[in-house]
C-alpha cells in the first residue's frame, strides 16, 4: 500500500499531472495560468503558465528529450505543446483526443476513444501512424507503448459494460494479455479503468476510477494488489496518474464529484510513496 507524502493543488480541477526537468506540471481547469509547476522536491509554486486559445482539458504528458508538455484539447480536436520556456504551439488529431502518453521513441500516443485507434505524432504533430485496435478493444481511454513496443490499454466507465486492460501485440492487431470483464469491484474487476502508468518493471498501476482506488498488475496483467485505497482518496475520485519511477512516488489527481450540483466540485494532487 502506497503512503501519502504529500498534497498539491487542493481545492482544484486538476485535468493532468507530470513531470519535466525536476518540475512537477499540473493542468488545471480554468481560463487562465492552466498549468502550474512546482519544484519536485520543496513542492514551492514556482510559476504558472497560460495555454492561449485552449477550449477544455482531457490529459496532460511530458517528454525529458523534447523538453515539453502536451496538453490534449477535445473540444478543438488539438493537441497542444508548451515547452519548458512557455513556447506554446498546436497540431489537429482530427479526431478527439482521450489520454495522452509518449514512448520510447520521444513520439506522442493519443487514444481517440470514438474511433478506436492509437495515434502517433511526431513531437511536432507530424502523424506518423494510425493504430486500428483489436475487435474487443474498442473506446480506448488510455495507452501507453512499453519497452519491448507492446501497448498497456484501458477501456470502461458507466457508459460501457466491459472495463478492462489490455496487452496488446506491437503492431495493435493481436490481444497479448487481459485483465478485467464485466464491470464490478472484485480484484479482478475494474469500474471505470481510466488512466494508466508503467514502471521500470513493467508492472502496471490502473486508476480504477468509481471503485476509488489505484491497483497494481504485473508484467503480464495479473492482479498484485490495491496501491491507494479509497480511504486514501480525500476527494473521491482517482482520474490521472504519474508514476515517478526515479523516486518512486505516485501522483494521483482526484477529484469531488457534488451530486447535489451534478458537477465536479473540487479536486487535488495526492503524492504517494509507493
Amino acid at each position: 500500500m502506497g503512503q501519502l507524502v504529500h498534497t498539491l493543488s487542493q481545492g482544484e480541477l486538476v485535468r493532468g499531472v507530470t513531470l519535466l526537468a525536476g518540475e512537477i506540471y499540473l493542468l488545471i481547469w480554468k481560463a487562465r495560468d492552466q498549468v502550474e509547476v512546482y519544484d519536485v522536491t520543496t513542492y514551492r509554486l514556482q510559476r504558472r503558465l497560460t495555454v492561449p486559445n485552449a477550449r477544455s482539458f482531457t490529459d496532460m504528458t511530458s517528454c525529458e528529450h523534447n523538453r515539453c508538455v502536451y496538453i490534449g484539447d477535445d473540444d478543438s480536436e488539438r493537441v497542444h505543446r508548451l515547452d519548458v520556456q512557455g513556447a506554446v504551439t498546436q497540431w489537429a488529431v482530427k479526431n478527439t483526443p482521450c489520454r495522452l502518453s509518449v514512448n520510447a521513441a520521444h513520439n506522442v500516443l493519443v487514444a481517440c476513444r470514438w474511433v478506436s485507434k492509437i495515434k502517433e505524432f511526431s513531437s511536432h504533430g507530424d502523424l506518423l501512424r494510425e493504430l486500428a485496435l483489436p475487435g474487443d478493444v474498442i473506446w480506448p481511454l488510455h495507452a501507453i507503448q512499453t519497452r519491448s513496443d507492446q501497448f498497456i490499454v484501458c477501456r470502461g466507465g458507466l457508459d460501457d459494460t466491459v472495463n478492462r486492460v489490455y496487452m496488446i501485440s506491437a503492431d495493435g492487431r493481436h490481444i497479448v494479455h487481459p485483465h478485467g470483464g464485466q464491470r464490478g469491484s472484485d480484484n479482478d474487476r475494474y469500474n471505470g479503468p481510466v488512466h494508466l502508468a508503467v514502471d521500470d518493471n513493467k508492472s502496471v498501476f490502473v486508476a480504477d476510477y468509481y471503485n476509488r482506488r489505484v491497483k497494481l498488475l504485473s508484467p503480464t496483467l495479473e492482479y498484485v494488489g490495491q496501491v491507494v485505497s479509497p480511504d486514501q482518496l480525500k476527494c473521491g475520485l482517482p482520474a490521472r496518474l504519474y508514476l515517478d519511477t526515479q523516486r518512486r512516488h505516485l501522483y494521483v489527481a482526484e477529484i469531488d464529484w457534488n451530486e447535489e450540483q451534478g458537477k465536479y466540485a473540487s479536486g487535488r494532487v495526492a503524492v504517494f510513496s509507493v
